[in-house]
């Protein structure tokens, strides 16, 4: 499993650059031009994506949800190479950290496989609506701005009132996951035991897994933010259980909404490679920093750059339209 994740991502990686060398040649690659020279955007997106590394191990929340809201307010890039920016970016992480959550035992396949089939096709759809909406329409990336503000106030809201509950009681299981035998089991070192629980809520589970499929694969968000509170709250996953599933789950559901991005040409390496490198060496740090840092402080701070990060793609998008 693990060597075929591997090589899966290798795969990816070459036809970024193939993707993205067949770009320059046709000129897309000038849509990132704002007057600077093009060696200086791998530098500032290193730095920038370095920093939000250090944040996401210490809040929980995945790159790709403060990579693109960020992105998309401040830097001159196209709204499509951002949103396929951000799935390449929450792919890479999900795709290195699954094969170890799967060999451990948290990261559950029997809960992923039943809810994938259908986020997997709504990410797709997603991604096919939002390069529709941008591509069909010449305001319409300003109405995708706007729109992907309103979802972050909505992931603000979310973040501000869920809870995480450690072990779930579940005192029964629907017929559905009864039928699909959604139990697991793990080593728990800090209880020093095994630690066994069951799934519920699985057809409502569904419903909310490709309403989440079809907004990350539009906005090119990881769904951590949105897959954690489901399995946790909802489905009864212990947190441990629920935080490992989720990133199997966006490694399936990004890696097929990425294939559209990459299709459609939305995916330039200049972009997508200093930014992978970036978080990848920040989230290394950050996952030390998180030992010493203040979990609460992290997350007040997380969802004030969100409550930002909304306000200003909303005014964006209203200025583009010439509404404000």
């Amino acid at each position: 499993m693990r060597k075929f994740l591997w090589w899966s991502l290798c795969i990816l990686n070459l036809l970024l650059v193939y993707n993205g060398l067949a770009f320059a040649e046709s000129g897309a690659a000038s849509q990132v031009s704002s007057g600077l020279p093009w060696w200086s955007w791998p530098i500032i997106l290193f730095g920038f994506t370095f920093i939000i590394g250090l944040i996401a191990p210490m809040s929980g929340v995945g790159g790709g949800v403060l990579f693109v809201p960020l992105s998309t307010a401040f830097f001159p890039f196209s709204v499509d190479f951002i949103r396929g920016t951000g799935l390449i970016m929450a792919l890479t992480s999900a795709l290195s950290s699954s094969p170890e959550l799967i060999r451990k035992g948290l990261a559950n396949v029997k809960i992923m496989a039943p809810v994938v089939c259908v986020s997997m096709v709504t990410s797709i759809l997603g991604g096919i609506v939002g390069l529709w909406i941008t591509n069909a329409f010449p305001s319409g990336k300003y109405y995708i701005t706007i729109a992907l503000g309103i979802v972050l106030f909505i992931i603000f809201i979310v973040m501000l009132t869920s809870k995480r509950v450690e072990f779930p009681e579940v005192k029964e299981q629907d017929n559905l996951s009864k039928a699909l035998g959604l139990t697991g089991s793990w080593f728990e070192p800090t209880l020093n035991k095994i630690v066994e629980y069951r799934i519920t809520r699985l057809p409502v589970g569904i419903f909310f897994f490709a309403l989440v499929g079809f907004i990350a694969g539009m906005f090119g968000l990881g769904a951590g933010w949105a897959n954690v509170p489901v399995l946790n709250l909802l489905m009864g996953a212990p947190i441990k259980v629920a935080t490992s599933t989720s990133m199997a789950i966006i490694a399936v559901n990004d890696a097929a909404a990425a294939w559209i991005y990459i299709s459609k040409g939305a995916v330039l390496p200049l972009i997508v490679v200093p930014s992978v490198i970036g978080i990848s060496i920040g989230a290394r740090i950050g996952a030390k920093l998180a030992v010493k840092a203040k979990p609460v402080f992290v997350k007040y701070l997380v969802m004030a750059i969100m409550l930002l990060a909304a306000s200003l793609n909303i005014i964006k998008g209203l200025k583009g339209l010439h509404i404000l």
